[in-house]
């Protein structure tokens, strides 16, 4: 009966994950349609979860991902494979300058970075420790994005590496101007060694002509119920 009951709990608890999570996604979707994106630059895309989630609500533009790690960079290519209008861009990081950098392999695959993680960030997850080393090409993505922005008329930039988003952005001065909106996680507290916190990237998104439309549930501890991490989208209104 225990084991029934605890059974039932986890189940409730992963549906509602489930809902607050699909609810951030059809969020996230109406401002895609609001501002008529038609290509989604996915940098740090993993093994394309986030591209298949907003295929599934609904998005129909382009989609071009930017991976580092060479196994689910592999992954990624089978995943987009299956769809002519998702593009994945040759193995690399992104970041605010070109050349080579050493990327800290997670067991999760999904908190890789290029920075070291903090204390704070392994007592919350233990999964999240790193595991390995990979080294892997490093570009701007003013270096790299050209070709897809040019037939774009309403581009959208979505980060999601792990403390690196400031880099990301400092390497992406040309192309900013052009983005129509940002999807980028922001920290409430240092995760990654160095790492700016939220207050920077509103403030420097904010400047850039950005106005903040909507914050999503991210990361917390679960062992107190802190908010570490939280999505915040920005348009160009």
């Amino acid at each position: 009966m225990r084991k029934n009951i605890r059974a039932l709990l986890d189940s409730i608890g992963v549906r509602r994950r489930k809902t607050a999570a699909n609810r951030g996604v059809r969020q996230l979707l109406r401002g895609l349609e609001r501002f008529e994106v038609d290509v989604m630059l996915d940098v740090g895309a993993n093994v394309g979860q986030f591209a298949r989630e907003i295929r599934v609500f609904g998005f129909a533009g382009r989609i071009v991902s930017f991976e580092p790690l060479a196994d689910a960079h592999r992954r990624l290519g089978a995943a987009a494979a299956r769809d002519g209008a998702w593009h994945v861009h040759p193995r690399c990081a992104i970041g605010d300058r070109d050349g080579e950098v050493t990327i800290n392999v997670s067991a999760n695959s999904v908190s890789s970075s290029l920075l070291p993680m903090t204390a704070a960030h392994v007592g919350a997850a233990g999964a999240s420790a790193y595991v390995g080393r990979e080294t892997v090409p490093l570009s701007r993505l003013d270096a790299v994005a050209g070709p897809y922005l040019a037939a774009a008329k309403n581009p959208f930039l979505k980060i999601d590496t792990q403390g690196f988003e400031w880099q990301v952005l400092d390497g992406a001065e040309q192309s900013l101007p052009r983005l129509r909106g940002v999807l980028c996680e922001l920290s409430l507290v240092e995760l990654y060694e160095g790492q700016h916190l939220w207050l920077d990237v509103l403030d420097r998104l904010g400047g850039a002509g950005f106005t903040l439309w909507n914050l999503q549930p991210g990361f917390a501890d679960p062992r107190d119920g802190r908010t570490l991490q939280i999505d915040a989208v920005f348009f160009r209104v």
